[in-house]
């Protein structure tokens, strides 16, 4: 892990401070119920499925996706204060999923031998900088096998004036540096140059901190 003393030092943005609030800033200010039944239903679980969730955080959408689904999960996240209300989140919901420790450019070493078939990410990618966003689709993409499959949920191109003004809110607690590419539109840009045959943004979600953008990318 890097220094997280201050945000010049570390490579990803911890989540707030305050454990017990995230979920709920969260929920408040994304229109999460929204972006994440859609996200879910565009992931569509089956039994044979090997789900890793990038960025997993405290596991809201793993405990959404175990819910309803018999899949085998992973959750991966970088930052290690956050595994432990995550554990706790996914005992409460009955939910059985391997957790492990890692950044999104380690995601083909973390996640060998696994069998995954899906990977999906949310909120995470506008939070690093670009050479971590490029390195972990690149990443991302060897994890998969030939028909694999990415979902995203995250802010990208904020298309609107109004947009791209609510979106000042996230930069400045996020950095202006990393999240900047989202809002011009990096992330479908990078996964087709990561190798991904097939990038399509599936649904734009206005939300009070700007635009939400699902994506789903497959390797061929």
């Amino acid at each position: 892990m890097t220094d997280t003393n201050s945000h010049q030092d570390r490579d990803f943005t911890p989540a707030l401070p305050l454990l017990w609030s995230y979920d709920l800033i969260v929920a408040g200010f994304t229109r999460e119920s929204r972006w994440r039944s859609a996200l879910l239903r565009q992931l569509d679980p089956h039994p044979s499925d090997v789900i890793a969730d990038f960025g997993c955080g405290t596991a809201t959408l793993l405990s959404l996706v175990g819910a309803g689904s018999s899949a085998r999960l992973i959750g991966i996240d970088p930052d290690p204060a956050i595994l432990p209300r995550a554990r706790r989140k996914l005992a409460g919901a009955g939910v059985a999923a391997e957790l492990r420790q890692g950044y999104l450019r380690d995601a083909a070493t973390i996640l060998a031998g696994s069998g995954v078939n899906k990977i999906v990410s949310s909120l995470v990618f506008h939070q690093v900088p670009l050479a971590e966003k490029r390195a972990g689709l690149a990443a991302i993409f060897a994890a998969l096998p030939p028909r694999g499959e990415l979902h995203v949920a995250d802010y990208g191109l904020q298309r609107t004036r109004l947009m791209r003004c609510l979106f000042r809110s996230v930069q400045q607690i996020d950095g202006y540096e990393d999240t900047q590419p989202n809002a011009d539109g990096v992330l479908p840009v990078l996964m087709r140059e990561a190798g991904f045959a097939v990038v399509k943004e599936t649904m734009l979600i206005p939300t009070p901190s700007g635009s939400i953008s699902l994506y789903r990318a497959a390797r061929m």
